[in-house]
């Protein structure tokens, strides 16, 4: 799951929400330690979130789509997609009406804890903020920019324009992928958070 997925994963607790969406800038064990417990916890539990997704069956059959071009980046491609899927899924946002209101609630949320940013996730998230990123995952565009930000974030990820052709000719089996995952993922989420 990426940021949107994340967002809808914190169950909307504002530290735990904080600690979900900055948990790929904080490294370590010891970093744990500057963070209130709230957002530790949130921290943790995105931890927890991005192995439990990584192994589940059907995110491993999805990203076998991308390996040959995205070899260890297929994750983080299929990450991306994911939101995009959760974006357009009723049971989760009825509309486009209500996935605005939840995503202009989450940037609010991460602003009353903004003194906790990581640097790197404090440089971007005005921008993800403006051009509201957990949005336009909903959009075919919206896509295929998550992903250019994906590849000019990534390192060594190869030019995202394969993946996104991918993304499109295999809409249909991607969502299955997402659907066979989504309640899995809300389970674990929920007895996580009860222990």
């Amino acid at each position: 799951m990426n940021y949107l997925g994340h967002a809808v994963l914190s169950m909307g607790d504002p530290d735990i929400l904080t600690g979900n969406l900055i948990g790929d800038h904080v490294k370590g064990r010891l970093a744990l330690d500057h963070y209130p417990s709230g957002i530790r916890r949130g921290i943790e539990l995105h931890r927890k979130i991005d192995q439990y997704t990584d192994e589940h069956p059907a995110t491993q059959r999805a990203k076998l789509l991308f390996r040959e071009h995205y070899r260890l980046y297929a994750g983080a491609v299929m990450d991306s997609l994911l939101d995009h899927y959760l974006a357009n899924d009723p049971r989760h946002f009825a509309n486009p009406a209500s996935l605005l209101a939840f995503s202009q609630e989450t940037y609010a949320k991460l602003e009353s804890n903004q003194q906790y940013f990581p640097e790197k996730f404090a440089a971007y998230f005005p921008y993800m903020k403006e051009h509201n990123w957990l949005y336009n995952y909903r959009t075919m565009r919206g896509m295929e920019r998550s992903l250019q930000g994906l590849y000019r974030r990534a390192q060594h990820m190869p030019p995202p324009d394969e993946a996104y052709k991918t993304f499109v000719i295999n809409y249909y089996h991607l969502n299955q992928c997402y659907y066979e995952l989504i309640d899995d993922v809300i389970t674990f989420v929920k007895i996580e958070l009860k222990a």
